[in-house]
């Protein structure tokens, strides 16, 4: 057995927080940059103050060494601070709803984002409420952190489970996953007003029960000023919903 001396306890002791701080300060200069980049878009600039991607990355516990997966991309929005926060060191994925992202991917300094299996879709069958996952997303059983924003209100319950079963196949043990949504009351039954948002404490239930573990959340997106009555885009709110931020943990294979 190796016997450690208390001035090497002391040691490690000291040298952690210098550790996390040397972490946090790259992972801050690196996506301030990607903020400050002229190539994106005025309108996603303007959603910075209420989005807090630094904050919202730091929480998560984003290294810009990190495997990560952006679940359900959308517009891109985050994927324009991700992509070159890990392009040097780590690795950015996407998978599912990329058709909606244009050709961000195909535009300078986008090289390096991988695209897992492009055949994965996210779809709206005719007439319904909720979106559909079309095929397996990928084979990736290594990443550090999977993170989808806004997306958990989209889907009905196979299609949450099943979103859930895969990203806990695509995490390595100890991989994070995190999950921004708008929120609703809860135990509220479904109406025109509330669609797009979901509850809390259902999405910890179906996420626990997929395998993971809850370690943590954070009132970074708490917005008193929202009453939770309104439709997310009414005049009200847009742009300024609460939202839950919801920080889990893949326990075991």
């Amino acid at each position: 057995m190796r016997i450690i001396s208390a001035a090497g306890c002391m040691a490690v002791l000291f040298l952690c927080p210098l550790v996390f701080a040397g972490d946090h300060a790259a992972l801050k200069s690196k996506v301030e940059a990607a903020m400050a980049d002229d190539s994106r878009p005025e309108k996603q600039v303007k959603r910075d103050a209420n989005r807090k991607p630094l904050e919202t990355l730091s929480f998560m516990g984003l290294k810009d060494d990190m495997k990560v997966v952006e679940l359900i991309p959308g517009g891109g929005w985050y994927t324009r601070i991700l992509a070159p926060t890990l392009k040097d060191k780590g690795e950015l994925c996407v998978a599912y709803g990329t058709n909606w992202m244009g050709d961000l991917l195909q535009k300078p300094g986008f090289d390096k984002v991988t695209l897992l299996a492009p055949e994965s879709k996210v779809y709206k069958p005719d007439g319904a409420r909720f979106y559909k996952l079309e095929n397996e997303a990928s084979g990736l059983t290594d990443a550090d952190m999977v993170l989808t924003f806004r997306n958990y209100h989209n889907f009905d319950a196979y299609s949450r489970k099943r979103m859930n079963d895969e990203v806990y196949k695509m995490l390595k043990v100890g991989g994070v996953y995190g999950v921004v949504d708008h929120t609703r009351r809860h135990l509220e039954p479904d109406n025109d007003q509330n669609r797009r948002r979901f509850d809390p404490v259902l999405a910890i239930k179906e996420i626990q029960d997929a395998g993971f573990e809850l370690i943590d959340f954070t009132d970074l997106h708490y917005r008193p000023a929202d009453e939770l009555k309104h439709e997310v885009g009414h005049k009200d709110v847009t742009g300024k919903t609460d939202r839950w931020t919801l920080k889990f943990r893949k326990v075991k294979k």
